[in-house]
């Protein structure tokens, strides 16, 4: 059975972007953006909702191609491209950069996945990981938290049907405040 993980950014009031999609609170350290790069190397495949895909495949396909792309920027580019993804939407048409359209039911996909052999999981886009998170399919949390209070936005998490019992299996600094918690579901 494959491990899936919901982590990203998240302010320190829950919120993985401010109102209008703005994630511009969330600008990662170096070290930061370089342990984000590593997460991407050691996932086997990355499941994502329409508006973070819209989001990641607008910028990171050509990022490396950019003048001032930094040598982190080039390596988290190809690497993006390079992990197998897999996209659930029902309104989008067409991707590209080693990446697999589900128009259909998310919950069936994702358990389906998670019985096949392979490497870990990710899951992101708030819309998609509630669903996971309330069929109880999420097997673990990273949660970033940066030191900002962003009053609204997009949740991390969902409101949830029951409580889902976590372990504390990691945590770390990174410079500016940003912790990090890593948390595995109790089954």
């Amino acid at each position: 059975m494959r491990k899936l993980t919901f982590g990203m950014n998240v302010s320190l009031d829950g919120y993985i972007a401010a109102p209008g999609d703005d994630l511009g609170w969330g600008v990662p350290s170096d070290e930061l953006f370089q342990w984000w790069s590593d997460r991407v190397r050691a996932t086997g495949t990355a499941l994502y909702g329409r508006k973070l895909w819209e989001t990641m495949s607008s910028h990171w396909p050509t990022a490396d191609q950019q003048p001032a792309a930094t040598p982190a920027e080039i390596e988290f580019a190809r690497r993006w491209r390079d992990m197998p993804k897999v996209v659930f939407s029902s309104t989008t048409s067409t991707v590209d950069w080693n990446t697999r359209l589900v128009t259909g039911d998310a919950v069936t996909e994702i358990g389906r996945l998670k019985a096949e052999d392979g490497g870990p999981m990710d899951i992101g886009g708030a819309t998609l990981a509630a669903v996971a998170m309330r069929e109880g399919l999420i097997d673990e949390y990273v949660i970033v938290t940066h030191p900002v209070l962003i009053g609204g936005g997009t949740p991390f998490f969902a409101a949830l049907d029951n409580w889902v019992n976590l372990t504390l299996v990691e945590t770390g600094t990174f410079p500016d405040g940003v912790v990090l918690t890593r948390y595995e579901t109790r089954r």
